[in-house]
């Protein structure tokens, strides 16, 4: 059998693997972005924000090309549901499946910047951190469904883009957990006490 017929596996392939790349620089960015995080000087030196919003756009483009070269795999034949629909699809199921969700979540949370006005600054800030999660999703599907997860082409750029993600994470959530919280003004409810929310 001719290596032809592997044609759109391997594009696809190749696609997903720089998809999570891109998905953990975008990640690295966006949190060096964010008020409290290191290195402030970097932040007011580099319009930072633009870059987190090219590689967003960038790991959006390849997580959908990803999804849509599979349609073309002879051996696979995954179908639209298949590419679409958690766990449908025959090729280890759970890791495909949490794959799609990582997928919807980074494309819907991505594409949500977009509509932070209509969504308002408070509310999509909130959401807009749970794309970590979804990247963290996604990089258990990389090594979950790809057969060649274990070589060092696909594990050691991988590693290289995500620990400094993974790193900056943990230090945004241990800041969070050791943030005091806000005093109480006497007379005022707790209903109407003015929570501060990091900008992201």
């Amino acid at each position: 059998m001719g290596n032809g017929i592997h044609i759109f596996w391997v594009l696809s392939r190749g696609a997903g693997i720089a998809a999570i790349l891109f998905a953990g620089l975008s990640v690295t960015v966006g949190l060096l972005s964010s008020r409290g995080m290191p290195f402030p000087n970097l932040r007011k030196n580099f319009e930072l924000r633009p870059l987190h919003e090219a590689l967003s756009m960038a790991t959006i483009l390849l997580v959908a090309a990803h999804g849509l070269l599979l349609l073309g795999d002879p051996w696979l034949k995954p179908g639209i549901t298949g590419i679409s629909v958690p766990f449908v699809m025959s090729y280890r199921s759970f890791w495909t499946g949490i794959g799609i969700i990582a997928g919807y979540g980074l494309i819907l949370l991505g594409l949500s910047y977009y509509l932070r006005r209509r969504i308002g600054p408070s509310r999509w800030r909130t959401a807009h951190r749970f794309i970590a999660i979804f990247w963290l999703i996604g990089l258990a599907h990389t090594f979950g469904a790809g057969t060649d997860a274990s070589q060092p082409w696909v594990w050691v750029p991988v590693a290289l883009t995500s620990a400094p993600a993974l790193v900056l994470l943990i230090m945004r959530l241990s800041r969070q957990g050791s943030k005091p919280a806000p005093a109480r003004v006497a007379g005022t409810p707790v209903s109407d006490r003015a929570v501060m929310i990091d900008r992201h």
